[in-house]
């Protein structure tokens, strides 16, 4: 069975709610124009990484393709359609026939991106691409800010792993799209089950203080987990004393204990404290496991500790103060007229305010240094420099509304790792900094 297929449960029948009023309503008028089939091109893209980012993260992509794929009127949706008033019948009848036919194309997922970067270049006719702007934006701008959050916190983790535990602090469908994005980005577990049973992720998790509360003694609840699930489980040991819980958890478990977790206190301090006295009671395989509220700069701090392994929940599923990427999805090409062989405009918005664009339908290319490190994210509008054609970077995802790059996790996880390692390594400073590479325009 693939469990990718399976889906969740959402409070409307499709994904074609998944929109802004404003989307039909140009519709509407598109169609009374005779404007709605013109050829065209939207692309997605943020003018400016979020304050300090040195780098973005793609990601999304993957739900992206199942969003469009399932962007469908049925009657349910019509109906409600109609009895709002939302549009005329004449478009309803449109709708009802809706079905994606154009192309997609797209950085892979897992990709890196900065300012100006083509992420995503949908085309089709007007009509058919534009209904799909805010559910793609709402997609990527909010698994690639998780996913840049969780890029960060793996950089800073170096070798050890990263347990995704953020499901109590945000919504429950937005709980296993930042599961999956924070894969992406380089944890490697999480405590949600509806992630792991939708993409596969490998789940993980033992217990909470309310155990230890259930017992009469800290002791009796080390017992009964032990009893249940075996001296490899990991013992939370900040409910009451740490030190006697530590003491209590190795005369339980013995020393073949899995591991022990510290979620409150000077975690630095702590585990120190707590690594000598394993050691001493002759545990000394049993890891610790530190949470309690990081991001990645306790992390950071904490790369000298002897620290196993980390839990990251709040700080992670927010974007790490940075919840979305400030995306846009923007036409900047459309046909001169509705004849099918009619040649594309370019069109940009110019505006004060830094809200303009650049018009015209866009390759992008990152140009390496002799090294092999990326030294510009290279975008035009023309023919593609030779020196630049092996280095291009958007893939082909939909060919005539047909998917033809689903792929696994660890190969976006896998992608995005040799992504973040072609970067300078001043991309991985935690200090805020401008864009590791600049963004040049030809």
């Amino acid at each position: 069975m693939n469990t990718a297929d399976l889906g969740l449960p959402v409070d409307v029948p499709s994904t074609a709610l998944f929109t802004d009023h404003y989307e039909l309503t140009m519709l509407q008028a598109a169609l009374a124009a005779g404007t709605a089939d013109r050829r065209s091109v939207f692309e997605v893209f943020t003018r400016r990484l979020p304050e300090g980012r040195r780098y973005g993260v793609v990601a999304g992509t993957g739900r992206v393709l199942d969003a469009v794929e399932n962007f469908r009127f049925d009657e349910p949706v019509l109906g409600f359609l109609r009895e709002r008033g939302v549009v005329d019948e004449r478009t309803l009848a449109w709708l009802a026939d809706y079905r994606f036919s154009g192309d997609v194309w797209g950085y892979p997922e897992g990709e890196v991106y900065f300012p100006g970067s083509p992420l995503l270049r949908v085309e089709g006719s007007f009509a058919e691409c534009v209904l799909l702007e805010t559910v793609i934006l709402s997609i990527l701008n909010h698994d690639s800010a998780i996913a840049a959050a969780a890029s960060r916190m793996a950089s800073a983790a170096g070798d050890r792993p990263l347990i995704e535990m953020g499901a109590r602090r945000t919504h429950e469908l937005a709980a296993v799209a930042s599961s999956r994005a924070a894969y992406v980005g380089g944890f490697a577990t999480t405590s949600d089950l509806a992630a792991g049973f939708r993409y596969g992720i490998p789940t993980v998790g033992t217990s909470a203080h309310a155990f230890t509360l259930l017992h009469d003694t800290e002791r009796d609840a080390f017992r009964a987990q032990v009893d249940s699930l075996g001296a490899g489980t990991t013992l939370l040991v900040d409910t009451y004393d740490v030190a006697d819980a530590v003491k209590a958890a190795v005369d339980v478990a013995g020393p073949e204990l899995g591991a022990v977790r510290i979620d409150s206190g000077d975690l630095l301090l702590v585990a120190h404290r707590v690594r000598q006295q394993l050691d001493e009671l002759g545990a000394t395989r049993t890891k610790i496991v530190v949470t309690s509220d990081l991001d990645e700069y306790a992390i950071a701090s904490l790369a000298a500790a002897p620290v196993d392994a980390y839990g990251v929940g709040t700080q992670l599923v927010t974007g790490s103060g940075h919840p979305t990427c400030s995306m846009v999805y923007k036409l900047v090409a459309r046909a001169a007229s509705g004849d099918p062989k009619a040649p594309l405009v370019p069109v940009a918005k110019r505006s004060t305010g830094g809200k303009t664009s650049i018009g015209g339908r866009k390759w992008a290319a990152r140009r390496l240094d002799a090294q092999g490190v990326a030294e510009a994210e290279v975008i035009g509008t023309g023919p593609v420099p030779t020196e630049l054609v092996d280095r291009q970077l958007l893939v082909e995802l939909i060919k005539g509304g047909s998917v033809l790059a689903r792929e696994s996790l660890d190969v976006v996880r896998d992608r995005h790792s040799a992504a973040r390692a072609a970067l300078p390594l001043s991309a991985t400073q935690l200090s805020r900094g401008e864009a590791v590479i600049p963004t040049e325009y030809i």
